[in-house]
């Protein structure tokens, strides 16, 4: 699910429309909502730094493009190209899985 299909589900959430229930369409929503929310920690982390895109990608060995669909939410990086991110913008990765909070 790229961006715009992201973004036409939760704008027919907001208008309270039911959302297809299956599980691939449910798969991909949370793909999407991973890669966005990677994004923005990409892009939080350079611009706290001062740094452009260009200078991210030559620090991780990308060209600017790539950097930019990355913060755009376009695409879900690898564990190996997060580690690389983290490295060229002065950041420990940390991969967690933390147990669901059940209801008492």
């Amino acid at each position: 699910m790229n961006h715009a299909e992201w973004k036409t589900r939760h704008h027919r959430e907001l208008l309270g429309e039911k959302a297809e229930e299956n599980a691939e369409y449910d798969r991909l929503y949370e793909e999407a909502e991973l890669a966005h929310d990677l994004g923005q920690l990409v892009y939080d982390r350079r611009t706290a730094l001062g740094l452009s895109q260009t200078e991210l990608a030559e620090r991780c060995g990308m060209k600017q493009p790539q950097v930019s669909r990355i913060e755009g939410g376009g695409t879900v990086p690898t564990i190996p190209l997060l580690r690389r991110l983290a490295r060229a913008l002065d950041a420990d990765l940390t991969i967690e899985l933390t147990p669901h909070h059940q209801a008492a």
